[in-house]
């Protein structure tokens, strides 16, 4: 089994060494909660666990029990039930979207069908409801409050916002219920098991949704400011699927003649490849794209102020270096 790569470069040696050690333990435990003896359950389940990922919430959980005792029993656990939650959504959602890539890899349901990829994730949730059980009923009850708000953000995203609303609020307010929820409950849950003071707990999960949804923003903007797949999918394909990322809500809010153009290429999903590559030549150089960015540092400062208030420990200042990485990403 490989080793997860630290997404943020550490101040303290003893820190980056506990850190890496739980989340290699964390690791081998999700791997271990997506095994089956059904060899068909057993490879779908393991499909986007072996694809890799940035296991972005086990290591806030982790950075998060830092405030108080890392070493509790509860904090892997924990840690796994957050990853797991997030992959069985990632399921979902590509049957959603119908996407035909994730990671790199063909998706669950291109590679079987979207029954099997709805079911996998089903799967996925059965597991971790499984290690919540051992957890108690304050994690049970935390993790139904988190999916009541994922489910909830993906049907306002489905929908689509009510006539009269803002469209930018209501996208915000997606992001803040679809990732902010769970990477919030990622560090709730590490802080709370680690016997953390109430008011850190209550900072930590402020600073996990602010990250969350800054997060999400720069996926948004790497998608039409990158020239890789550096995303984790093809540039622009947000855009050529007609979906409406912050950058494009901008764009469409703007009065300006002179991306009149833009506002035209951008009202529609984009098949045509020369109005793709228009259209992307164009965002990346609008005032939408330079107001998404603004939102994506406004998002980053108030999740900095947040940390500001917690102890000056160590892990205090890796989830300050964490936060400017989600910034530097974007470029």
């Amino acid at each position: 089994m490989a080793a997860v790569a630290l997404t943020v470069d550490f101040a303290d040696p003893a820190l980056e060494s506990a850190v890496r050690s739980r989340l290699d333990e964390t690791e081998a435990a999700l791997r271990t909660a997506c095994d089956s003896d059904d060899d068909m359950v057993d490879g779908a389940a393991h499909h986007l666990v072996d694809a890799g990922g940035k296991r972005f919430r086990p290591l806030v959980t982790i950075l998060s029990s830092h405030f108080g005792d890392p070493d509790r029993a509860e904090i892997v656990p924990a840690a796994v039930v957050c990853e797991l939650t997030h992959l069985a959504t990632l399921y979902h959602d590509d049957v959603m979207d119908e996407a035909p890539v994730r990671r790199g890899a063909p998706s669950a349901n291109q590679r079987w069908t979207n029954t099997v990829a709805i079911l996998t994730g089903d799967f996925l949730f059965s597991r971790a409801s499984n290690i919540l059980a051992d957890l108690g009923p304050f994690a049970v009850r935390l993790q139904a409050q988190t999916f009541e708000r994922l489910v909830i953000g993906q049907i306002h995203e489905t929908v689509g916002v009510a006539a009269g609303d803002d469209p930018i609020l209501h996208y915000l307010s997606v992001l803040a219920d679809k990732t902010g929820s769970l990477i919030a409950t990622a560090a709730e849950f590490g802080a709370h098991y680690a016997g953390a003071d109430p008011t850190v707990i209550d900072a930590l999960r402020r600073f996990g949704e602010q990250i969350g949804v800054a997060f999400q923003l720069s996926d948004d903007i790497l998608d039409i400011a990158s020239e890789s797949d550096e995303s984790g999918k093809t540039p622009g394909t947000d855009l050529r699927e007609g979906i409406a990322t912050l950058p494009v809500l901008y764009a469409l809010r703007s009065d300006d003649p002179a991306e009149a153009r833009l506002r035209a290429l951008i009202a529609r999903p984009i098949t045509d490849d020369a109005e793709h590559a228009e259209a992307l030549t164009l965002l990346r150089a609008s005032d939408g794209m330079r107001e998404a960015r603004q939102t994506l540092r406004d998002y980053a400062d108030a999740a900095r102020h947040t940390l500001a208030g917690l102890p000056d420990v160590p892990a205090r200042a890796a989830l300050e270096t964490l936060t400017a990485v989600v910034i530097e990403r974007t470029g």
